[in-house]
């Protein structure tokens, strides 16, 4: 089974290394890493020219002007070839180097699962081991997706039929085309999809969808969008539930059981 990993970066050059070496160093080796480049004008592609002999082959790439992120993240899709296609953004980095066996060790066992998806963590760029916040995806349900809640998309690793079958991100969508692109899927078609309980990925706080009241008030905008692309007028009532779920996953963090970043 092979895995594709999609990359999508722009002017990355501080944080793009680490991504790279994370996906080099996974125990399990059958895959490729795509990186969807959208005309950098950084050292982005020197960091990319510099650890592709490193690569053996396995890494694929492009550098063009693009619509954003899920334009990228299209192109990555269509570029794939491998069996299972995940996202890892280029700011972010495998939590552990076991990462793509715990995937591939799931989708082989069960056949029958559509995705498969886990929990993540946040830090600061300043202490990059140290835990900021951790999400948790143990407790999602489909009906979830109502009240604006979604399993970590950066741990969502889902079969490649799937996304030519219902498609990939709709660019309508300007910060939350993942959440759309979730609820297509999981709750519109309900594809058969099974939670990991295992730290994917390490997220530096402070991306398009952590950084501040403006972005949560555009991923609301787009919550809703999505809810009335696909006729659900409960979701566009109920969004705003989420909010209390992630103030008591916080809450749970700093004050429960902290958690341990995986070797």
């Amino acid at each position: 089974m092979k895995i594709s990993i999609i990359t999508a970066a722009y002017n990355s050059g501080a944080t793009l290394k680490d991504t790279m070496e994370s996906v080099l160093r996974q125990s399990f080796d059958d895959w490729e890493h795509i990186i969807v480049d959208g005309g950098s004008t950084d050292t982005t592609l020197d960091i990319i020219h510099d650890a592709e002999p490193r690569y053996n082959g396995r890494l694929k790439w492009i550098s063009e002007p693009d619509k954003g992120i899920y334009d990228a993240m299209n192109k990555g899709i269509a570029m794939a070839q491998g069996d299972v296609i995940g996202i890892l953004n280029s700011d972010d980095f495998y939590s552990s180097d076991n990462t793509l066996r715990k995937v591939a060790d799931a989708m082989e066992s069960m056949p029958e699962v559509d995705a498969v998806y886990g929990d993540i963590h946040f830090v600061k760029d300043s202490n990059l081991s140290k835990c900021t916040r951790y999400y948790s995806s143990r407790f999602f349900r489909p009906w979830m997706m109502l009240f604006g809640y979604q399993p970590a998309h950066p741990s969502f690793y889902c079969r490649k039929k799937v996304y030519d079958k219902y498609g990939c991100f709709d660019l309508d969508f300007k910060v939350a085309a993942d959440f759309d692109n979730l609820l297509r899927l999981i709750y519109i078609n309900r594809i058969n999809t099974e939670y990991i309980g295992f730290d994917f990925v390490t997220m530096r706080a402070g991306g398009a969808s952590t950084s501040g009241l403006r972005s949560h008030n555009r991923i609301i905008r787009d919550h809703r969008k999505s809810y009335r692309k696909h006729n659900l007028t409960i979701g566009y009532c109920l969004d705003f539930v989420r909010y209390p779920i992630k103030l008591l996953e916080l809450y749970s963090y700093r004050f429960g059981h902290r958690h341990r970043i995986p070797e």
